[in-house]
């Protein structure tokens, strides 16, 4: 599936790794992303994810392998490569002793776009994160939801190709995450390229999933630094098995382990999973369900996002 977009690839990793004393922590690694694709990137601690993210967003150099980004070399043409992305980190970036259109100003003279050019785009991106009216405050007095839609304003000033977002809503209420859902989808949906990494299975399918006639965004999964799988949420259920029985597990099969008071058994419709679960004589602490991302990761990593 890595050539999928092959004719229009807007990031490429081709045969990537990353030692650390040694030891690989990306290893072998290779996929690409089309032009106005989203994709995310998942994968427990540890698996790799944000070496990966950092190759990219030219933190770090690979060991090995190739990478490109919008079209650029990142190891031989970092410069273009930085100039073509914007990146919204987990950790707030902005500076809350400045205001923050003097976030936004700052950001605009470092990327070196001239005046007027610059106040137009800085009030047109305040304007559609809902902070215009905010302009003037410092950043320190905004809310953790202001302070990330003013880092995705900032990181889209100098119209970049490529958006990487971090954890975007991690620490954020609900109400919050939902609206920058809104605004991820819709920046997605204007053409923007995407490379999300996220813990929250139902943010990623919200955000990948098929939406007013566009193609759904695909969703690779990492395990000790190799893709373990990659593909669009329909195609791994359809992988995986679209219907699951679940049985719960007593004290002497699961013993002290929490994360086995379940079994998990896949079917390939859900149909199938019923016709399974009416054959059992004893249907004591079992049930049928469809399945969904948080299940498929399981199944692959054995173990749950943290």
């Amino acid at each position: 599936m890595l050539y999928l977009y092959q004719a229009f690839r807007e990031l490429v990793l081709e045969n990537v790794f990353k030692f650390y004393k040694n030891i690989p922590v990306v290893n072998d690694l290779s996929f690409a992303i089309a032009p106005g694709e989203i994709f995310a990137l998942l994968g427990p601690n540890g698996a790799g994810k944000s070496t990966t993210i950092r190759m990219l967003t030219t933190l770090t150099k690979p060991s090995q392998g190739h990478l490109e980004v919008a079209g650029y070399d990142v190891v031989k043409q970092p410069i273009q490569a930085k100039q073509s992305i914007g990146v919204v980190l987990q950790q707030t970036s902005v500076d809350g002793d400045l205001s923050v259109w003097e976030n936004m100003e700052l950001h605009g003279r470092l990327h070196h776009i001239a005046n007027p050019q610059r106040q137009r785009l800085i009030n047109q991106w305040l304007e559609y994160v809902e902070l215009a009216d905010r302009r003037d405050d410092l950043v320190k007095t905004l809310s953790g939801g202001m302070k990330r839609r003013l880092q995705i304003a900032r990181a889209l000033l100098h119209r970049p190709q490529i958006l990487f977002l971090d954890e975007p809503t991690v620490g954020l209420d609900p109400q919050t995450r939902r609206r920058l859902w809104e605004i991820i989808r819709d920046l997605n949906k204007q053409g923007m390229t995407m490379l999300l990494t996220t813990h929250y299975m139902d943010e990623v399918e919200y955000l990948c999933g098929a939406f007013e006639g566009t193609r759904p965004g695909r969703i690779g999964i990492m395990d000790s630094g190799k893709l373990i799988t990659l593909g669009t949420l329909q195609q791994l259920r359809s992988a995986h098995g679209e219907g699951l029985v679940m049985k719960q597990l007593g004290i002497a099969e699961a013993g002290n382990d929490s994360a086995r008071r379940w079994e998990y058994l896949f079917f390939p419709s859900l149909e199938e999973a019923n016709t399974y679960l009416n054959q059992q004589p004893d249907k004591t602490g079992m049930m049928v369900r469809s399945s969904n991302l948080e299940d498929i990761f399981v199944e692959l990593t054995g173990r749950q996002l943290d």
